[in-house]
């Protein structure tokens, strides 16, 4: 693991299980202020031995009447708490409602195993295979209230190959999320900081 930094803008994880992201993330050197899980996961173990403050913002109902407003709302406070500044979501299960877009403008991360806007939603890898695709890939962009929408930050193709199954086709893709993802993330910090310096 890279040497950490606390200069420049804070950043929030926000994350549901293994981890992996959150893992490449701090492996990069990235400074996490938080790392915010919507249930117990292996995630919270990540942040512990990286020494860095989680909190579990447990979703308790996942039926019709979920209050995804007022769950959000606790989400922004736990991230608030921790004073972030940006925003990275690293396999966060839960579509967040208008609140952290509207905190967080333009400021909200998001990886994607696609390149988008071909495939959104949650079966990409399962989508571009039925579709027969030579290839598929990554993508990075600026997240929105509008799922897999958003600008486009960075992208990288990833040949189909014959006798690819979900499986092996998305361990290819995690294989390049892991490292275009924190490298964006860091351009994006660094673009903000310069941006933040030259507003003071």
């Amino acid at each position: 693991m890279l040497a950490r930094t606390s200069a420049g803008p804070k950043l929030g994880v926000l994350a549901s299980g293994t981890g992996t992201i959150l893992e490449a993330i701090l492996d990069a050197g990235l400074d996490v202020a938080t790392v915010v899980v919507d249930r117990p996961c292996r995630a919270e173990e990540v942040a512990e031995r990286a020494g860095v403050a989680s909190e579990v913002v447990a979703r308790k109902d996942f039926g019709a009447g979920f209050d995804r407003s007022a769950y959000t709302a606790s989400v922004v406070e736990a991230l608030e708490r921790h004073s972030v500044e940006v925003v990275a979501m690293a396999g966060f299960g839960t579509v967040l409602a208008s609140a952290i877009f509207e905190r967080y403008p333009g400021r909200v991360l998001n990886t994607h195993p696609a390149l988008l806007p071909a495939f959104k939603g949650w079966h990409a890898v399962r989508d571009a295979l039925a579709a027969g695709v030579a290839e598929t890939g990554c993508t990075v962009h600026i997240a929105t209230e509008a799922v897999d929408e958003g600008p486009i930050l960075a992208q990288e193709p990833i040949a189909v190959l014959p006798g690819d199954t979900e499986d092996t086709l998305h361990e290819r893709i995690k294989a390049v999320e892991r490292r275009l993802y924190p490298a964006t993330i860091a351009s994006f910090m660094t673009s903000i900081e310069d941006h933040m310096e030259t507003r003071t």
